[in-house]
């Protein structure tokens, strides 16, 4: 399973830890063993002197298509959802060193939140942001209900998270979701070519730079607590079960 999330510390950039979905015929879905693994990498580069950014990056054509829909099943019937999507969140929210993204194509989901916590993002001009969360009879993760009204403005926000509807490359900078649009063949390059120049900076001044702009964590940790519980309680729910059930038989 680990395979299907693959770390990466390019030659050319020893001071960059890339963390790549890696499981293309999935539309690179999130399984519970991906997120474990994507914890661990990120509490292993933190420790790490050497590493000085993180990256995300995707597949041709889709950054990830979000929770696997198999694992939401799973937890909607033995209603335990288990540690490893919280464990994620919290390690990627409680990050000191910058968190750079790249995404090519479909960022459903956690796919569309995960870039509240990072801090430039490149996106191909093809790309679509889409949090499908209401439709599935589930809430906001991520701490999205709290970042993407920050980031964007409630109306904004709120038809993201709650309308559902997507975000082209060009809406989603215009709403300060991404930093930069650039074309499919140019998303790695330009997103390794931030995390470079970002690793080339003093650490430490970097990082008190950072801090003073995010704020203390402890607002957004919170918030992702109070989502998972709703999450959790939703996954149980009858209209979630009848959601799953007619996606499933699309």
């Amino acid at each position: 399973m680990t395979d299907h999330i693959l770390i990466e510390r390019p030659e050319s950039a020893p001071h960059i830890q890339i963390i790549r979905f890696n499981r293309p015929g999935k539309k690179n879905a999130i399984t519970r063993a991906m997120y474990q693994t994507m914890t661990d990498a990120l509490k292993a580069a933190e420790a790490a002197p050497d590493i000085r950014v993180h990256a995300f990056l995707g597949t041709e054509g889709c950054f990830s298509a979000g929770n696997d829909l198999a694992d939401f099943l799973a937890f909607a019937m033995s209603g335990n959802m288990g540690r490893e999507v919280i464990d994620f969140l919290v390690a990627l929210a409680s990050t000191r060193k910058p968190v750079v993204s790249g995404v090519d194509g479909l960022a459903i989901g956690i796919g569309t939140t995960i870039h509240l916590h990072c801090d430039l993002t490149v996106a191909s001009d093809r790309s679509l942001f889409k949090t499908p969360f209401v439709d599935l009879a589930l809430v906001p993760e991520a701490a999205s209900s709290l970042l993407a009204p920050r980031a964007m403005g409630h109306q904004r926000a709120f038809a993201l998270l709650a309308l559902g509807e997507g975000l082209s490359a060009a809406d989603a900078k215009e709403a300060g979701l991404i930093w930069k649009v650039t074309s499919p063949d140019a998303v790695e390059a330009e997103t390794l070519s931030l995390a470079a120049k970002l690793a080339a900076k003093p650490p430490e001044a970097l990082r008190i730079a950072r801090d003073l702009m995010r704020g203390p964590p402890d607002a957004v940790l919170e918030h992702i607590q109070k989502e998972a519980e709703h999450f959790a309680a939703q996954l149980k729910s009858a209209e979630a079960r009848a959601a799953f059930e007619a996606f499933m038989k699309r």
